[in-house]
């Protein structure tokens, strides 16, 4: 096979919102754990105006302060957001206070880009978290030179990418009864995967991964 050009990527339930180069490790089906390969992904939950959870998503940070995520996973009436970066959500409940916050979360204030629309989401799914304190690490996400998605091959011998991210692992499009979601523990996966096709194509649903 020819030589294949490897990314890692973030997915947050339906969209791709952000590219960093980085070296995927092979993957298993329905993925493998991530481990601290990617400790900059974080799992996110939106809260409305009166504190309340509302939905949960999964993003990158590119800076001690701003978190990339999926636009349709910071609209209203999402105000603020709470986001841990354990590689292991789950095994800390209840003590880390997921999912309304505690000692390992942090706190911000959403935003979404500003050409998104919720009714063509995939068209500008951008959205963003403004952290209320600076979190430290190592590295952080680095976002891809404009156009680079241009440059993948897709198909059979095509490039592929690493998606990292929490709980929600498929979309099933069931035409009686809307998508079906299927979600793993809150625990962040990474998986490599080809590029089928590089076209964006409507989608027929946006809703993020429900609380649970």
């Amino acid at each position: 096979m020819g030589r294949t050009k490897r990314w890692s990527v973030l997915l947050a339930t339906l969209a791709v919102v952000v590219m960093m180069t980085g070296t995927p490790a092979g993957a298993i089906t329905n993925g493998q754990l991530d481990g601290d390969d990617h400790p900059y992904v974080g799992l996110m939950v939106a809260d409305d105006a009166d504190g309340e959870s509302l939905w949960r998503c999964s993003g990158a940070l590119i800076s001690p302060t701003v978190y990339v995520t999926a636009g349709h996973c910071v609209e209203a009436p999402a105000v603020t957001a709470t986001i841990w970066f354990e590689s292991d959500v789950q095994s800390g409940i209840p003590d880390n206070g997921y999912p309304e916050g505690g000692p390992t979360s942090v706190d911000g204030t959403v935003y979404t880009f500003g050409k998104y629309n919720k009714d063509a989401f995939f068209l500008h799914d951008l959205g963003v978290v403004v952290l209320d304190k600076p979190v430290s690490l190592d590295r952080y996400a680095s976002l891809p030179e404009i156009g680079v998605v241009d440059t993948f091959r897709s198909g059979r011998r095509g490039d592929t990418v690493t998606a990292v991210g929490y709980g929600l692992q498929k979309i099933i499009d069931n035409p009686v009864q809307g998508p079906v979601f299927l979600e793993g523990d809150r625990i962040r996966y990474q998986a490599e995967l080809m590029i089928v096709d590089t076209r964006v194509l409507p989608v027929s649903a946006a809703s993020p991964a429900p609380i649970r």
